[in-house]
């Protein structure tokens, strides 16, 4: 039950705080006045869809703060992490910037908007001006069946094998082509795989040939130069090397330390810089002798490119690549020459997945069947009771027209009928229902889906539409009724709703200094004689009126009397 809501720069609303009660809550005010602000205000608080347009001409944010009784929601708030208020309330704000960005907050917490429009959907069921309209959608009307049987667990049970059931008929469709396609594949695959094979790739081969490439380019002037260096090290016929020079300065200076204290190791470092002169003339000599070419390498070296280069501009970029797409045009052929045995094996799981998914689709049906007889008698019952006791409704089922007869929701498509005169046949509610009758229709339909849920606040934005005399009497009792176990909250223009009400607000608008406020004020018993009788007799009061609406306040308060002794 929502005990409070404060609204700060939505629309023509600066501020305002609303403490609502149980039973029916009625709001009520001239048009344009603001009252579906209110509603607007509670569907952004729990989780509707905002946007810059809802702030105050002027205010750079808007705020919209609301508090709840938290015991229905207690598992929702220990699933999210959230700590439960110690007297048992639920404070969510949402807070919508002038970029139209928005943060929500439950018990102080941050939440997302998903998160927020979960926790909504558990504490607030909001019936808009067109929620009638949808009706007209039969679309839906397979929803609501299932919303009234309560068939989530099985749905989601059907869902996960009919899920399955398109995935494994996907993956039969891939591997399916005709004979020419296949052959005209095959063909291609095997010549590509075979241009890889023969090519031996090897990675980083690429790489080495091309250094390879550069030495050879480069042999003549290497040449010179490292024989230049080896013969400075090693010496030749005429003189004697560098290491040779050093190995000797090292012996003279290791017996002059003998004299020279100061000396000492310095023989031992002229030794291993020789050793270090030799070992660098080994290398030198190996660089030297790898210098040695065949005459038709370099030919082969660059005919090993360009295969390279021409592998590479068809199947990748480099010899990883090469490998990589070769693996995976050997995968794709294997599959393709398997595919007459997969597909087998694949078919006999669809056909055993097919056979659950019926059966699965079948039992769903005989829940919605049983289901549609209940519906049906009690839809009859409320639209009785709201001054339609000639309506004829039923629920018309048909098979899925989609290929195979299922579909998401099973093997049914659903359709309400109705007719509106006793003796007419049932048809199309788009093509028979009027205005009026459609929101008598969806608040029935309300009252029956409400029976089984726990939703503790029902919200009703203009339920009135096209709805006069006797019907709108059956209406505001029906809205009594319905409060007397839920909080109901109504915005009305009817009379005889608002007589009917537990506490009644009255939504003002007013011009002030050029700018237009909004204000919600709570009626004490003379404020609502006035207001009913301004909805009756429109701007002139009289005393007619104002008899009148006590008239209708003195019947409503009977009628509820009358209420609690059943």
């Amino acid at each position: 039950m929502i005990k409070l809501l404060h609204i700060e720069n939505i629309a023509v609303v600066e501020k305002a705080d609303i403490a609502f009660r149980p039973g029916l809550n009625v709001l009520t005010g001239e048009t344009g006045a603001g009252k579906s602000i209110v509603i607007d205000a509670l569907t952004a608080v729990t989780g509707g869809r905002v946007s810059r347009d809802l702030i105050r001409t002027g205010a750079d944010r808007a705020v919209v703060t609301a508090v709840f009784t938290g015991e229905a929601v207690s598992d929702w708030l220990l699933e999210n992490g959230i700590e439960p208020d110690e007297e048992g309330s639920v404070f969510i704000q949402r807070r919508i910037a002038g970029d139209g960005k928005s943060t929500c907050r439950v018990n102080g917490m941050p939440v997302a908007v998903g998160q927020l429009r979960q926790l909504g959907d558990l504490l607030l069921d909001i019936h808009g001006q067109n929620d009638g309209r949808k009706l007209l959608d039969e679309g839906r009307h397979r929803a609501y069946l299932d919303r009234f049987a309560g068939l989530d667990g099985a749905l989601s049970d059907y869902a996960a094998v009919f899920t399955a059931l398109r995935d494994k008929q996907a993956e039969i469709d891939a591997l399916v082509m005709d004979e020419g396609e296949k052959a005209r594949r095959i063909d291609t695959l095997q010549f590509q795989l075979e241009e890889l094979d023969r090519a031996e790739i090897r990675p980083g081969e690429y790489e080495e040939i091309s250094q390879r490439r550069a030495l050879m380019k480069n042999a003549a002037r290497l040449t010179e130069a490292l024989a230049g260096a080896l013969e400075a090290l090693t010496g030749s016929d005429d003189s004697f090397g560098a290491a040779s020079l050093l190995r000797d300065a090292g012996d003279m200076v290791s017996d002059a330390e003998e004299y020279a204290g100061s000396l000492n190791g310095a023989g031992e470092k002229l030794r291993s810089l020789a050793f270090d002169a030799e070992d660098i003339a080994e290398q030198i000599r190996d660089v030297l002798f790898s210098l040695e070419f065949s005459p038709d390498e370099m030919d082969r070296l660059d005919a090993r490119l360009d295969q390279l280069r021409r592998l590479m501009k068809k199947y990748g970029d480099s010899e990883e690549e090469l490998i990589t797409y070769r693996e995976k045009i050997r995968a794709e052929l294997e599959t393709i020459e398997m595919a007459s045995s997969r597909i087998e094996k694949l078919t006999a799981e669809r056909e055993s997945l097919q056979k659950t998914a019926w059966e699965k689709a079948k039992a769903l049906s005989d829940l919605r069947r049983k289901a549609a007889l209940r519906m049906t008698e009690r839809i009859r019952e409320e639209l009785s009771a709201l001054s339609m006791p000639g309506v004829q409704f039923e629920v018309q089922f048909s098979p899925v027209r989609a290929d195979g007869g299922l579909s998401a929701f099973g093997c049914d498509e659903v359709r309400f009928l109705m007719s509106a005169n006793a003796g007419e046949a049932p048809g199309r509610i788009s093509q028979i229902a009027s205005g009026g009758e459609l929101s008598r229709i969806m608040l029935a339909l309300k009252n029956v889906l409400s029976e089984n849920e726990d939703i503790d606040t029902l919200v009703f934005d203009e339920v009135d539409a096209g709805v006069s005399g006797i019907a709108a009497q059956r209406v505001a009792e029906k809205l009594a009724t319905l409060s007397a176990h839920r909080q109901v909250l109504c915005v009305t223009h009817l009379p005889q709703i608002a007589a009917m009400a537990d506490t009644h607000f009255e939504i003002k608008k007013e011009t002030k200094s050029g700018r237009t406020y909004t204000s919600v004020t709570l009626l004490d018993e003379e404020g609502r004689r006035r207001e009913l009788a301004r909805l009756i007799g429109g701007e002139n009061v009289t005393p007619t009126t104002l008899l009148s609406a006590g008239e209708q306040l003195d019947a409503a308060g009977a009628f509820k009397a009358a209420l609690k002794t059943k």
